[in-house]
């Protein structure tokens, strides 16, 4: 029976998807969905025996959240490790051009919301037509948006190899192009680096340059060329390019720097070595550096504007407050209270001390503050609390704290001491030793942070610089404003006894204090330097002691020379010291560490973002502890919270690890954790659970409070 038309055409349309179905299919490898992020493999058709065919990673992000370049001074680029069969080869990345990322006073360089990274795969050149070959990925990413999230894939995607024709997958072989695209071509113009005071400039003209609008223009940079990634690049046009002004960081070397230069929707790569300015690229008037304004890639907008800021402001000034009753400041109350004791009854002079201790509190808060910013401006990755990182800083500290101690012991007297007390300051203004006495509370006791101060300084260390410091400074006022008010309330200073014997002996017991705080300071000193370093500084301790007790001596004789001579003694035991100290601390760095230890009965492992995911890719609970030795609410919270049976129970009924991120000496890579999650200092603890974003706890913790977050992580199994 003869087929009809309708028959005929229902007939070739079985035939021709029969054919569809029986060639060979060009793979699609199904995306990888997690959080945050879809990752695939995407490649550009078939597979040719000996030439390259492009096979690329796709990765989708959230609305608003990246991943990295190669280059960034905050986070890690995307990682590709291939496994490949037999005689088939990958080459690197292809990276497309970045775009600025700046959050929480960082810059970084990386991709929103999508990017397609190409790699050329070529197939052995005994491959056969209609061979097939599965390529394996091991993806490690981070992708984040205020805060970071590690994470790693296996992609795998199958190739088939061609004939003559090789057939292309339409979608893959767009997505690819339009990556490669946007691969920046080598530079065809010639590019020069000056030295200009403080500055570098990069000079660029002629070729492919000539005649483009440079408002724009931004270099990425490299990750070895040691400059500033916040710095701004001021743009100065010249008749056939530019020159870029560039901030080096505070460990650049000389030598070449390499990069990306990018005029907006032009971009080439360049390596610029050290000479004269290239002819051409200045001189026609300047412009201001280049910011591409992402919503998404700056710290979280939050409303109300100035409003804003006054909120901020208050936060900080209440931190600054709690401060005070943090554990770090135990070691400097005795200093405090013997001021007090010294003026009960000169009301005059209790406020002159109030207000020359909060002048002290002040521009100390605001000394460590423009430190800190220009460290960071200068790229480098500290926080609040970086001088107690400084093993020099530290020794110097304990030493100081032996003398406030020895002073207050009655070995020798200061008239304008550190801590300014006892009778000859009942006597005296003692305005020196009021205002050293606030900047010494600050040094010792802001490294430490307090609630609300957490969310202050990162705020602050994301603004610019005017307003960082009014954030500081409202800290500094914080932590200065109960002592100054109580020197400004005859009512309660009142309730002190009259100056008498008493004073010398209560001004005796708060030597100890201090002298605990001498003992801390160098058992500090030794986990950043070893014990060999420890000896060291007890011996300058011993000279330093003897050198005061010297000094005393000296102050009771009568006799000019004698009495000159022993008060040289103190300083030269100060010098000794010094010298003595200088090759150990030059060279001190952090003692090794296990891979794993005991804390209490809990064990513990060194963290890293690596043994986090691996951790939670096993589904097990996560503690993270960021902790310093020179962190006192650290360690009270160790002591009370962290280190019981009980506890110890808790970790292992929830299948919990523990992983200490120990930031005594400084650790770029805790550094860069702690601005992830909107923190310039420690104590951080993090639960994570095996899937799903982590718990922030407390800065003071209790066992209820652990517990509970390890119960809520492991729920979530």
């Amino acid at each position: 029976m003869p087929f009809s038309t309708a028959s005929k055409g229902a007939w070739r349309a079985l035939v021709l998807l029969a054919a569809i179905l029986a060639a060979p299919v060009l793979s699609k490898a199904e995306p990888v969905q997690q959080s945050h992020i879809s990752l695939e493999l995407i490649s550009q058709g078939e597979a040719v025996a000996g030439t390259p065919v492009h096979v690329a990673l796709r990765e989708k992000m959230d609305p608003d959240w990246h991943t990295y370049w190669i280059s960034a001074e905050v986070g890690e680029p995307t990682d590709i490790k291939w496994t490949l069969p037999p005689g088939w080869t990958a080459g690197p990345i292809n990276w497309p051009a970045p775009t600025q990322l700046p959050l929480a006073g960082f810059m970084n360089y990386g991709y929103l919301n999508e990017v397609v990274l190409p790699v050329a795969i070529t197939a052995p050149k005994s491959a056969r037509a209609g061979d097939t070959a599965e390529l394996k990925a091991h993806v490690d990413y981070q992708v984040c948006a205020d805060q970071c999230i590690p994470g790693q894939a296996d992609l795998a995607i199958t190739l088939t190899v061609a004939g003559a024709a090789p057939k292309v997958d339409p979608a893959g072989s767009a997505a690819i192009a339009a990556a490669l695209a946007r691969v920046p071509p080598p530079a065809d113009f010639p590019v020069s680096l000056t030295t200009n005071g403080a500055t570098l400039k990069l000079s660029a003209a002629g070729g492919g340059l000539k005649g483009l609008d440079v408002s724009k223009a931004y270099f990425y940079f490299y990750e070895d060329a040691g400059l500033s990634y916040p710095a701004p690049q001021a743009i100065e046009r010249g008749p056939d390019g530019l020159t870029l002004t560039l901030t080096p960081a505070a460990n650049r070397k000389p030598g070449p720097v390499a990069g990306v230069l990018s005029l907006g929707d032009r971009t080439f790569e360049i390596s610029a070595k050290e000479g004269p300015p290239v002819p051409g690229a200045a001189g026609a008037g300047t412009l201001p550096p280049y910011m591409i304004q992402h919503e998404s890639a700056e710290a979280p907008k939050e409303a109300g504007g100035p409003l804003n800021l006054v909120l901020k402001l208050l936060a900080a000034l209440a931190g600054g407050l709690i401060l005070n009753l943090m554990p770090c400041v135990f070691p400097v109350l005795s200093m405090k209270a013997a001021q007090l004791a010294g003026h009960k009854h000169d009301h005059a002079a209790a406020r002159r001390q109030g207000l020359a201790f909060l002048a002290g509190c002040l521009v100390t808060f605001l000394a460590l503050a423009g430190a800190l910013l220009a460290a960071r401006a200068a790229g480098a990755a500290v926080g609040w609390g970086f001088q107690l990182q400084s093993p020099p800083v530290v020794a110097a500290l304990s030493l100081l704290m032996l003398l406030v101690a020895l002073d207050l012991s009655g070995v020798f007297e200061i008239g304008l001491s550190v801590q300014g007390a006892g009778q000859d300051l009942a006597s005296r203004s003692g305005l020196i030793g009021a205002f050293f006495t606030g900047a010494l509370a600050v040094v010792v006791a802001a490294p430490c942070t307090a609630p609300l101060m957490g969310p202050a300084l990162a705020y602050a260390l994301g603004q610019p610089p005017v307003t960082a410091l009014a954030v500081f400074a409202a800290l500094g006022l914080g932590f200065a404003l109960p002592f100054t008010l109580l020197a400004f309330a005859p009512p309660l200073l009142s309730l002190i006894p009259k100056p008498g014997a008493w004073m010398n002996i209560f001004k005796t017991v708060l030597a100890f204090p201090m002298y605990g705080a001498a003992v801390w300071l160098a058992w500090v000193f030794s986990g950043q330097a070893g014990h060999l370093a420890m000896g060291v500084l007890l011996i300058a301790g011993l000279i330093t002691a003897f050198g005061a007790w010297l000094f005393g001596q000296g102050q009771r004789q009568f006799t000019p020379v004698r009495r000159w001579v022993l008060q040289l003694m103190l300083p030269l035991a100060l010098i000794a010291s010094a010298l003595l100290l200088a090759p150990v601390a030059k060279t001190a760095a952090a003692a090794p560490t296990a891979e794993t230890s005991q804390t209490g009965t809990i064990p513990h492992e060194v963290w890293s973002a690596d043994k986090v995911a691996a951790l939670r890719a096993e589904g097990r609970v996560v503690f993270v502890d960021f902790t310093a030795d020179w962190c006192i609410t650290c360690k009270v919270n160790e002591k009370a919270s962290l280190s019981s049976a009980s506890m110890a129970r808790a970790f292992a009924d929830n299948n919990a690890a523990y992983l200490v991120a120990d930031w005594t000496s400084r650790d770029d890579a805790i550094t860069k954790a702690l601005a992830e999650h909107g923190r310039a200092s420690v104590p951080l603890y993090l639960v994570y659970g095996p899937t799903g974003e982590p718990q922030v706890l407390p800065q003071m913790l209790t066992e209820s409070i652990v517990r509970s977050a390890l119960e809520r992580a492991a729920a979530k199994n």
